[in-house]
């Protein structure tokens, strides 16, 4: 199955990969991108695995960092809309389609 990304969750991403650089370390930078990596790899083969949320949407969140993916299935992709933190801005990325 096709991941791709919104291209305001690359943004998500890249943000959160500056903040763990700049506040923690490149090896922590590095490691929130394995996670991403791993659960990317893992909707990839399970895409209805997330809890279901509103609009046909799904969250996934990460074992180690507190973040959410939030993306949509369908039968042969999935689009990863947002990648959030689990503790600030609720509501953040609900618009994107």
């Amino acid at each position: 199955m096709k991941i791709s990304l919104h291209p305001g969750a690359a943004k998500d991403i890249e943000e959160a990969v500056e903040f763990y650089r700049r506040e923690g370390s490149p090896a922590l930078a590095a490691k929130f991108v394995a996670e991403f990596k791993k659960l990317a790899h893992l909707l990839a083969g399970n895409p209805g695995i997330g809890s279901v949320r509103s609009s046909g949407r799904h969250g996934l969140a990460m074992n180690v960092f507190p973040y959410t993916a939030i993306y949509r299935a369908s039968q042969d992709s999935v689009r990863i809309l947002v990648v959030k933190h689990d503790r600030r801005r609720p509501g953040f990325g609900a618009s994107r389609i």
